[in-house]
């Protein structure tokens, strides 16, 4: 099959590396608007460069990877849609809710499926997590502790157009708490800090935050983020019931550097960044869009699923600007899809 690629920043050449290396892709067109950087990127990867975007829709691909800008997402995937093109989007699906709403409504009513990219539902421990939790293991689900912290900020150029930390890093958190639990979050009450570069105070932003989720049957959840985390890039999540517990992202290299005298820590060499912590997962994520390309199996992660997420995210960083609780129903209740 023939998968066409738009977008050759950092997360693009991730993914056409990834897609060349497919069993069952034959053909990978990248495209950008900056036709000079889909050539390099194609020329090192020993893939094929689109003269632009309008001619990767011409080639008519077998399926779309939309890893561009931010404000280019809804305008690639309803393009997609119209072509009767299955797609896979990174997150966010739309600048805002309304603008996800409107892709929630057209996917829903498309021929091609649509696939967002939340990797972690393709993360080994996230997977065993979820197995454990509803064969009964755990027993009684009560407290989920939620961590993502990169190890160094992005540059200042990105906040602006990053959506900010709920909605850049801790939606992701916020998709798999759903995920994994089945469950939906009805309120929360989160707190934003700066304490590091003044670019994300400027840019309406914070570098560190932290949340509490409370579920639809009264499981607590904390989600915590930060942009300084010099440990290295941490991704974790503990799941604890009333029998036993799961902690995902515990291995060994895992930044955790023990103050304890008495323990020894193995530690390889600490993440450094989601791509070294996600490898195998965004493997994982795109064999599954290859299948859905060929109509072997439904979108796993659909653009109504990034609708809940983001609502989520929306709730945290309105909280976070009014020091009070959100309660989501408010803000689900003239935007449902």
């Amino acid at each position: 099959m023939q998968i066409g690629l738009i977008g050759t920043g950092r997360i693009g050449a991730l993914h056409a590396r990834t897609l060349r290396d497919l069993p069952g892709v034959d053909d990978v067109l990248v495209a950008d608007v900056d036709t000079a950087r889909a050539r390099e990127l194609a020329a090192t990867l020993g893939v094929r460069a689109a003269e632009g975007i309008d001619d990767l829709f011409t080639s008519r691909p077998d399926g779309v990877v939309v890893t561009a800008a931010t404000s280019a997402h809804a305008e690639l995937l309803l393009r997609a849609l119209d072509a009767g093109i299955p797609v896979f989007c990174e997150k966010p699906v739309a600048l805002d809710v309304p603008g996800t709403v409107q892709i929630v409504r057209r996917a829903q009513d498309a021929l091609a499926p649509v696939q967002i990219g939340f990797q972690r539902r393709f993360d080994a421990g996230y997977r065993e997590a979820r197995r454990a939790l509803h064969a009964g293991e755990l027993g009684l689900l009560h407290t989920l502790r939620a961590v993502t912290a990169d190890r160094t900020p992005p540059h200042a150029s990105y906040i602006p157009t990053s959506g900010g930390l709920f909605r850049d890093c801790s939606i992701h958190d916020f998709d798999i708490l759903r995920w994994l639990t089945g469950r939906e979050v009805v309120s929360v009450y989160a707190l934003g800090a700066n304490r590091g570069e003044a670019f994300f105070r400027e840019g309406d932003d914070v570098d560190t935050s932290a949340a509490l989720l409370r579920f639809d049957d009264d499981v607590l959840a904390t989600v915590t983020a930060t942009r300084y985390n010099g440990a290295g890039h941490d991704v974790r999540l503990e799941v604890c019931g009333s029998q036993d517990s799961r902690i995902v992202g515990l291995d060994d290299r895992a930044p955790l550097p023990t103050a304890e005298a008495r323990i020894s820590w193995q530690r390889d060499e600490p993440y450094a960044t989601f791509a070294d912590r996600f490898h195998d997962a965004y493997v994982t994520e795109l064999t599954a869009f290859t299948e859905v390309v060929t109509g072997r199996a439904p979108s796993p992660c659909t653009p109504a699923d990034a609708l809940e997420a983001l609502y989520v995210a929306e709730a945290c960083d309105l909280s976070r600007r009014t020091g009070e609780p959100v309660e989501l129903a408010g803000l689900r209740k003239d935007t449902r899809a």
